[in-house]
């Protein structure tokens, strides 16, 4: 479980990122700036490499996390790059972020 501690506290890093990164800013501010774009994604690839990483015990005590589309969000991100959908980055970073760190604190306080 030691190795999986460290992962989710990747996983909440690179949480703490993205919300760093796209605070103060809005969806319009997002989609022109490139920079920020590239941070996020970059942190979303984290994510994803760190949740391919987690043992199957991690993963299955906690399966109200969708691991397998977390991790396929890593996927996406590295074989698409130049395909990547900004509105989906942006959305993820706003809607989806915000639940996977709620939950990942619950875990990692346990």
């Amino acid at each position: 479980m030691k190795h999986d501690t460290i992962l989710l506290d990747h996983i909440l890093d690179a949480i703490n990122q993205i919300e760093e990164y796209t605070n103060g800013i809005d969806r319009e501010e997002f989609l022109e700036t490139r920079m920020v774009q590239d941070a996020v994604v970059r942190q979303l690839e984290i994510i994803g490499e760190a949740t391919k990483n987690l043992s199957s015990n991690a993963t299955e005590s906690y399966p109200q996390i969708p691991w397998k589309e977390i991790a396929g969000m890593r996927d996406k991100l590295i074989h698409v790059y130049f395909g990547v959908d900004l509105d989906e980055v942006w959305n993820t970073a706003k809607r989806d972020i915000p639940d996977l760190k709620s939950v990942l604190k619950m875990i990692l306080e346990s």
